[in-house]
């Protein structure tokens, strides 16, 4: 790790202001087992006297496990699988907001168009004190802040540089256009307790008439094993955690793409 140095968070720092955000999804993710018996019937009666008005749409999850014995010799044998509940979706009438409460944890995502940091905090804090008090979890084994951006060029770009920053590069010597491109980083963040997963990659998607073409952007910022799952502990973290997503965001585009997404400094 030569070269490495540690980076300051100053949260303090502004960065610029997009009134035309990339932002397709934007997610609050805390992975907490749940300690406390998680029935079906207990966890949907509990969670739709609370949501019902903001969130009338409910999905039951279930999981499928199943076991697979090898002996030498003998045919394989297959045990019947067992559809476990896991927990319930609920979305936004609108179908913009959606909640997970599952037994091995809480999401809470914000569907394009993007708001607010405020608006994106709040509601999925007002909903993890929700799963805080069903499922009584002791500690966190990931807490997650992920931004999946979609920049869509517009009819005969493919010069994906002039959006992000580096821009692929084909093998040397071999000067040819690139069709499509997956990249994934996983960076650290030093003297930080977290790390940053940088993925970008090329997105086709044919409407008719037409094949349209967009840059992925998606980043998300993890924290590992929690043990302190206070809220004012929650508030730093995903407060340092949303640094660490700008910082990574505006460090991966160009001038351009900021005057596309109607940049401005505060």
């Amino acid at each position: 790790m030569t070269g490495t140095q540690k980076i300051k968070i100053d949260l303090t720092k502004s960065f610029p202001h997009l009134r035309n955000a990339p932002i397709v999804e934007a997610v609050i993710e805390i992975r907490a087992r749940a300690e406390a018996p998680w029935d079906e019937s207990t966890v949907l009666h509990d969670l739709k006297a609370k949501l019902a008005s903001d969130y009338p749409k409910v999905l039951s999850q279930n999981e499928l496990r199943g076991q697979i014995s090898f002996i030498p010799g003998q045919a394989a044998e297959s045990a019947t699988p067992d559809l476990k509940w896991r927990g319930l979706v609920f979305r936004s009438e609108d179908e913009r907001h959606v909640a997970q409460f599952n037994r091995d944890g809480f999401s809470f995502s914000r569907l394009r168009p993007y708001e607010s940091w405020d608006q994106l905090y709040i509601e999925a804090m007002r909903l993890w004190h929700f799963y805080r008090d069903l499922a009584r979890p002791t500690e966190a084994q990931r807490i997650g802040l992920r931004f999946i951006n979609r920049i869509e060029l517009r009819p005969g770009e493919v010069r994906f540089g002039d959006y992000i920053q580096p821009a692929p590069r084909p093998p040397k010597g071999m000067n040819l256009p690139f069709v499509t491109f997956f990249q994934r980083d996983t960076l650290a963040a030093i003297g930080h307790p977290y790390a940053i997963n940088v993925t970008r990659a090329t997105q086709r998607e044919k409407t008719p008439g037409a094949e349209g073409v967009a840059v992925i952007l998606d980043i998300d910022v993890f924290r590992l094993s929690v043990a302190d799952l206070q809220e004012d502990t929650l508030n730093r973290t995903l407060s340092e955690m949303r640094w660490l997503k700008n910082k990574a965001f505006f460090g991966s585009i160009t001038s351009k793409a900021l005057k596309r997404f109607g940049g401005v400094n505060k």
